[in-house]
């Protein structure tokens, strides 16, 4: 295959081009704010984000486009922030399709990237791609925003996808190493009430996800395991997992202190994400990990 991925060289693109290149047949097209060197079947393309460049013509007769563009929502909420946060993805999304509806031979299938914390705050009622219930804050409005510009584009030639995607669990990036070094220096007990939900996907089955959805119909799709975790007991397997005997419970004024201190959002922490993959499952996709105590730390 001709694979496209634009925001190529951050964690999720990365584990995504890894994969793919093991296929010596394929041929992987990295659209990255950074020119660096190709390497085998692995090109890299210079692009801005923002504008049109040279980068277009790669997309001809692309079989496979993913857009994972977007500054990260592991930041304080500055208005600046918000302000590159919303312009990062709109406006490359908004590129990307302009582009295709140009093109001769568009790609036959666009992934767009979407996250699971569209869904609102729930500790009770399980969150589907069609009975899931979108919220009003901030980190949803950006979600809403980031599908709605992808939605206006009508590319008939196109197969689109949306991925909402949970908490990838990998050792190498994402969220995950940050909760494992908390809990090794002893602050690994519950966080707030620790009722709130985790919603999650391992790495090898967010590959296998996306990998799956290639050749499957057009529509949303819930990227996380169907066994949604509470934050307390979350944190208790994790301790257990990593030999930690204590587990300092976190308390709201602390999660706040502490993300000034790291520079990230307690919401991040405080939400409750209780989403389930409806449609995958239909589609007969298998987990390889379904649930929290399966994974290897």
């Amino acid at each position: 295959m001709k694979i496209v991925i634009a925001g190529g060289t951050g964690y999720l693109g990365q584990i995504l081009t890894k994969h793919f290149a093991k296929d010596k047949n394929n041929s992987i097209y990295i659209l990255s704010r950074k020119q660096l060197v190709n390497k085998e079947n692995i090109s890299y393309l210079k692009w801005d984000g923002e504008t049109e460049g040279y980068w277009i013509t790669f997309l001809e007769a692309t079989d496979v486009l993913i857009n994972l563009t977007g500054k990260s929502v592991n930041c304080r909420y500055t208005e600046t922030n918000k302000e590159v946060i919303y312009s990062s993805r709109i406006i490359s999304t908004n590129l990307l399709c302009k582009v295709i509806q140009q093109l001769k031979f568009p790609p036959k299938v666009f992934i767009q990237s979407s996250s699971a914390t569209i869904y609102r705050h729930s500790e009770g009622t399980l969150m589907t791609e069609n009975k899931g219930e979108i919220g009003i804050d901030f980190s949803m409005d950006v979600c809403k925003k980031w599908e709605t510009i992808f939605n206006s584009f009508n590319l008939p030639k196109t197969r689109k996808i949306i991925t909402r995607t949970s908490i990838v669990i990998g050792n190498k990036g994402g969220a995950f190493p940050i909760m494992k070094r908390l809990a090794k220096l002893g602050f690994g007990g519950k966080q707030v009430s620790g009722n709130q939900f985790i919603s999650f996907i391992t790495e090898e089955d967010y590959v296998k996800a996306i990998a799956f959805l290639i050749d499957k119909e057009a529509g949303v799709y819930n990227l996380c395991v169907p066994n949604p975790i509470r934050n307390k007991d979350f944190q208790k397997k994790l301790r257990k997992k990593l030999n930690c005997f204590i587990g300092i419970p976190t308390p709201k004024f602390l999660l706040n202190l502490g993300g000034i201190l790291i520079g990230t959002e307690p919401e991040l922490i405080l939400k409750s994400r209780k989403v389930y993959p409806e449609k995958l499952l239909e589609k007969g996709f298998e987990f390889s990990i379904d649930k929290f105590d399966l994974i290897k730390v």
